[in-house]
């Protein structure tokens, strides 16, 4: 019947971003670096706001960096993804980078 739940088996949980049941080594690999560089650019963010003086411009220009990485390979990723799931997680990876990036310019960023 459409539009009914089918449970796969009870007790079995199962993390994929293939849901469409091909393998998409490239985006996949996407999603997971934009991800990642997207968080690191947050947490960087986060620290050189609330911690004053900790580092400097260096540490503004490296969370500017990652974000501005983060949000660039975000958007060319969302353009050739092919699964929900894989555009739920770049989207968070681009967000994440567009908040340490503009953190990262309010420090000091690429001027100094």
């Amino acid at each position: 019947m459409t539009g009914t739940v089918h449970s796969r088996g009870q007790g079995r949980f199962h993390i994929t971003l293939n849901s469409d049941g091909q393998p998409h080594k490239l985006v996949n690999a996407l999603t997971i670096f934009v991800l990642v560089v997207g968080m690191a650019s947050f947490v960087l963010g986060i620290v050189i706001r609330n911690v004053g003086g900790t580092g400097g411009v260096g540490w503004a220009a490296i969370t500017t960096s990652t974000g501005l990485a983060s949000m660039l390979v975000g958007l060319y990723a969302q353009m050739i993804s092919a699964t929900r799931e894989q555009r739920v997680l770049i989207v968070t990876g681009i967000i994440a980078g567009f908040v340490g990036f503009a953190l990262g310019l309010a420090h000091g960023g690429f001027g100094g």
